[in-house]
């Protein structure tokens, strides 16, 4: 029997509050049996951390991490940093990592929407970066890091703290070269909605390449929706009686908001059996062992 693993979900998030307990149940129902819930800013950290304990009866595993994400540093400086750290610390038995952390080149591109130069917020990023990497090492925990255009400024810091227990270079879309440099530091990839647009053909391509012991899956929902070509018409809304659909993809809600879920990690991991030359039981086995080796041994 396949299993799965979402490395890469924001459980917390409000889009999911109403119907949580609903949702674990169709994950259990699909042989999902562990996900993965960074956290993205000071003010989720508690949230995030009580996520598991609200849930523990639930057959699915949530297993939080700490960290504060690039796009969320408006407003904070070091005492956040100061909080980060002694709640991973008081929490360390809890977490299996640091994340989500990263460096965001839009962000900075934009920054003069939000009264920065570019320069100084590149130096608050790196700065937030820096301190959370540092972290990791200390904790010996694993890091989930963001990118987007920011390969290059990334790989000096991973190079410069080369952690024992690496990470996941989440939602992963970039050249062969690029996931190269990753692995060759300890890195796996997160595979996620960006192989269901047949436009990425660059990241599709990397995929098909890379040893298969490199890949873990993800959804990262509610955000990064899985494309129109795989889904379709389908999609998953908000039921507020709970009432559970045939598959888990389609039901109805008050406001009729389409959201990406845990549950389309199996439209990812359908993706991935198209473009691997593995057989897809192969596949998912070494998907799993390799979520093993990173959080669990």
């Amino acid at each position: 029997m396949m299993q799965f693993t979402d490395s890469h979900c924001h459980l917390d998030d409000k889009a999911f509050k109403e119907y949580l307990p609903a949702l674990l149940t169709q994950c259990a129902e699909l042989d999902i049996k562990r996900i993965i819930v960074p956290s993205i800013a000071p003010d989720n950290f508690t949230q995030v951390l009580s996520l598991a304990k609200r849930h523990h009866d639930n057959p699915i595993k949530i297993y939080p991490c700490l960290g504060i994400h690039p796009w969320f540093l408006k407003g904070l400086d070091d005492s956040h940093l100061d909080q980060l750290s002694k709640i991973v610390v008081a929490s360390r038995n809890n977490i299996i990592a640091i994340g989500e952390i990263g460096l965001d080149g839009a962000i900075a591109k934009n920054a003069e929407n939000h009264g920065q130069t570019p320069e100084d917020n590149w130096h608050h990023q790196k700065h937030f970066f820096d301190f959370q990497l540092n972290l990791a090492k200390e904790q010996n925990l694993p890091v989930i890091v963001h990118h987007r255009q920011s390969h290059d400024k990334i790989m000096p810091f991973l190079k410069r703290y080369k952690l024992n227990r690496a990470g996941i270079i989440h939602g992963f879309s970039g050249s062969y070269q690029q996931a190269i440099g990753y692995i060759d530091l300890g890195f796996k990839l997160g595979v996620g909605s960006t192989i269901t647009y047949s436009r990425a053909k660059k990241t599709i391509n990397a995929i098909k390449r890379l040893p298969l012991e490199c890949l873990v899956l993800e959804t990262d929902a509610p955000s990064m929706p899985i494309s129109r070509e795989v889904m379709g018409q389908e999609v998953l809304t908000v039921n507020l009686d709970n009432e559970q659909v045939e598959n888990g993809l389609t039901v109805n809600s008050p406001a009729n908001l389409a959201v990406n879920s845990p549950v389309n990690i199996i439209k990812i991991f359908e993706v991935l059996a198209t473009i691997r030359p593995e057989k897809p039981d192969d596949i998912a086995i070494q998907l799993e062992r390799n979520v093993d080796q990173l959080f669990f041994s």
